[in-house]
């Protein structure tokens, strides 16, 4: 499998002859005035979407906010033949298709056999910070001969990543076999605004340590580190952190537009 870093949340995953492209942010750097405050984008994609390929599906973790779907991401939306994400986005944007959570849909590959995609549980922000933020999803991506890949999206829960490993070593997600994880794509940088008194909304770099031990013995491509100006903890300090923590064989900090191959 290779992982491609397009910028802030945008990776695209290339897997069992498959492409997924994580939550699109393609516009380049600029301000959205929102109520109340204004997110700025720091820096503009290194791929263009038109230099990706073909894309079979996107993983939209929620499409709430800018940082995740931003104007160009949202006009990507329709070429995609799929796009997989919460039921609460579905009833907003035309065309996607909504999971519940652990409920999984199995893609065909064009190398013959099925890629089973999978909603997992997360939490954008502390505990009760729904109304605020809304919902979002994880995912997982599994099948025969592949390896196992866990897309975070904007989960800030380690409790949640401990769950997951549970129920995915017990074989009690259905349609999933007993595994491990053996990818993981962790959104970090410590994200905070003023909406919730500037408590963490992604993992903080020592949750993502903590989440890292869960998830042994997977390799960790941390994103959704940089690019805006909300994110606290970028690269360097998520990279100064797993040194503290003893986990550097671990992780994979990846070069935005240079592949990563597993």
């Amino acid at each position: 499998m290779k992982i491609t870093h397009v910028g802030g949340p945008t990776a695209l995953i290339s897997l069992g002859s498959l492409a997924f492209l994580t939550d699109p942010a393609f516009d380049e750097p600029r301000e959205y005035q929102l109520p109340g405050r204004v997110m700025k984008k720091l820096t503009g994609p290194a791929v263009q979407p038109a230099d990706l390929g073909p894309i079979d599906a996107v993983l939209l973790s929620h499409d709430q906010h800018k940082d995740n779907l931003d104007d160009a991401g949202r006009a990507l939306l329709p070429s995609i033949p799929l796009v997989l994400s919460t039921p609460a986005a579905a009833s907003r944007l035309d065309g996607v298709r909504g999971l519940e959570t652990w409920e999984s849909i199995e893609l065909p590959r064009p190398d013959g056999g099925t890629l089973t995609v999978t909603s997992l549980p997360a939490r954008h922000g502390p505990e009760g910070a729904e109304p605020v933020l809304g919902a979002v999803t994880g995912f997982l991506l599994s099948g025969t001969d592949l390896p196992t890949v866990y897309v975070s999206g904007d989960n800030a829960s380690v409790d949640l990543v401990a769950e997951i490993v549970t129920r995915l070593s017990d074989g009690t997600i259905p349609g999933v076999a007993a595994r491990s994880v053996d990818v993981a794509l962790l959104f970090a940088g410590a994200a905070r605004t003023t909406l919730l008194d500037g408590a963490p909304l992604t993992l903080t770099s020592e949750a993502a340590a903590e989440a890292t031990r869960l998830l042994a013995p997977a390799a960790i491509v941390p994103v959704h580190t940089e690019g805006w100006s909300h994110f606290t903890e970028g690269p360097d300090h998520l990279t100064k952190t797993f040194t503290t923590a003893h986990l550097t064989d671990r992780l994979h900090v990846p070069t935005p537009g240079a592949p990563l191959t597993f």
